[in-house]
């Protein structure tokens, strides 16, 4: 798949999720084999662009190509602008949100509710695209609502508008993330575009990517929450994607490598405190399949120091390999 002069391979894509997608993610999840990682949402209010949060997501130093950066708002000339101060920054691609299901997004009429307003749809896609000479790329859902599926109507304008590439997750904004994800809305978009289509939703694991790429006809399937503790997920997709075959797990010393490594690039990027805090949630991602989960995370979210937080973490993992119960020491 190419967005723009990008050749995007393997054809799987990190979805971009706010609090998650961070740059020491990203690098990870690139590293692991995803072909493209789209960054956190960032604001297109200028007013916030020099807090520690957007300076963080802003933040694409030493980032492989191509860097796609995701902006969210509801005024033309303010997403134009947004778009220029990101590419000045270094994003390569910039990646419209319109498929962020939260309250607060949807609230603000960002987000998935821009759905609703498919004038406006046009208008903001249009700013954008003429604002910047990257490739601009659009993520939406099937609709806002069952009985208002407009994702065809949306991709249409799209896809006139000069967008170079749309993801759509096969859920409504009402559906958050429940019940299942639905690839008919996305297969009947993909048959109608001659652009570049993502399918997202549900796809955890390499089976599923493969189904969903043959039964939607899609360019490359979004990966989202299935990445969370798993960012392996991305080379055990492309495999299976180039040879029909299943790579084996990674082993209990590689998921601690990986997982130390991370820890070791939050506390370097965010600073110890930060660090420590937003550690805290990939780690019981990491342990989620563990039947020790909760005597982990009872241990671990108690540490208070990056050294802690790692030896803790460390421990841990040796004792699984050595066959031995975990010790439950405090921090």
């Amino acid at each position: 798949m190419r967005i723009g002069p990008y050749e995007i391979a393997p054809r799987v894509v990190l979805a971009p999720m706010a609090g998650v997608t961070d740059k020491p993610f990203r690098l990870l999840c690139k590293r692991l084999g995803a072909g493209l990682c789209v960054s956190e949402m960032t604001t297109s209010d200028p007013r916030f662009w020099n807090t520690a949060k957007s300076r963080h997501r802003m933040d694409h130093v030493d980032e492989p190509a191509p860097i796609s950066v995701q902006i969210a708002g509801t005024v033309p000339e303010v997403m134009a602008e947004a778009a220029r101060y990101n590419v000045e920054h270094g994003a390569q691609i910039i990646d419209i949100n319109m498929g962020c299901p939260a309250k607060k997004v949807c609230n603000a009429w960002a987000g998935s509710a821009l759905m609703r307003d498919e004038a406006l749809v046009g208008r903001i896609l249009d700013a954008v695209v003429n604002a910047v000479d990257v490739p601009v790329t659009l993520k939406i859902r099937t609709g806002w609502a069952a009985d208002a599926k407009n994702a065809l109507t949306i991709a249409r304008i799209a896809e006139s508008a000069g967008i170079a590439s749309l993801a759509i997750h096969g859920r409504t904004r009402d559906q958050q993330y429940t019940g299942f994800a639905e690839y008919d809305t996305i297969a009947m978009v993909k048959a109608a575009l001659s652009i570049p289509v993502v399918a997202n939703g549900d796809v955890d694991s390499p089976r599923k990517a493969a189904d969903v790429l043959a039964y939607t006809g899609c360019d490359a399937v979004m990966i989202g929450r299935a990445a969370q503790g798993r960012p392996w997920i991305f080379r055990e997709v492309a495999h299976y994607l180039a040879t029909g075959e299943e790579l084996p797990p990674p082993s209990l010393e590689e998921v601690r490598d990986v997982l130390l490594g991370h820890l070791d690039a939050l506390h370097a990027f965010y600073g110890e405190i930060s660090g420590v805090r937003i550690a805290r949630k990939h780690l019981g991602w990491y342990a989620k399949d563990r039947p020790e989960n909760a005597a982990f995370r009872a241990v671990v979210n108690r540490a208070e120091t990056a050294e802690a937080q790692s030896r803790l973490t460390r421990d841990y993992f040796d004792a699984l390999i050595a066959g031995e119960p975990p010790a439950r020491e405090a921090a």
